[in-house]
């Protein structure tokens, strides 16, 4: 069986996406899958290439259960088309850029990630950089539900 790819994306690649990346990964280890995919992270923009995710993030998964201190900035590359499976938006102004830099015959693998928590309200991730704790807090809420639904969809 091959491994089900997924890249979750977001601007700079230290708030969302690694957050992404923790939070998935980690339902992935509770429910012992994570042999069965491959996950990473990226950035639409190279403003953090080789930068260890935000401390206030870091620090929120920490407190729940989550270690991202190992996850670098990346950005997203034309590789990464081909590549991966899901290709997951943290909003709609990064999904656009990626469906801008996207070939037409892959743009099915772009999705906005809160698709996928259907039950909220809000459909772009908020990014939280230039917030205090609260918005870090706003967004592990969002993706951990955004990740469960996900993996519902694709199990």
């Amino acid at each position: 069986m091959s491994q089900i790819k997924v890249l979750f994306v977001c601007m700079g690649n230290i708030c969302r996406s690694p957050t992404a990346e923790g939070v998935f990964n980690k339902l992935l280890q509770d429910k012992q899958l994570t042999d069965r995919f491959l996950i990473d992270s990226a950035g639409t923009h190279d403003y953090h290439i080789g930068k260890s995710p935000d401390g206030r993030a870091q620090q929120t998964a920490k407190q729940r259960g989550i270690d991202l201190s190992a996850l670098q900035g990346r950005q997203v590359n034309n590789d990464d088309f081909d590549y991966f499976d899901h290709i997951l938006a943290m909003d709609t102004d990064n999904a656009e850029i990626l469906r801008n830099a996207c070939p037409n015959e892959l743009q099915h693998k772009i999705k906005l990630f809160l698709d996928f928590a259907p039950e909220q309200d809000e459909r772009n991730v908020p990014d939280p950089y230039f917030g205090g704790q609260n918005g870090f807090e706003h967004v592990f809420d969002l993706v951990e539900t955004a990740s469960n639904g996900f993996l519902d969809s694709v199990l």
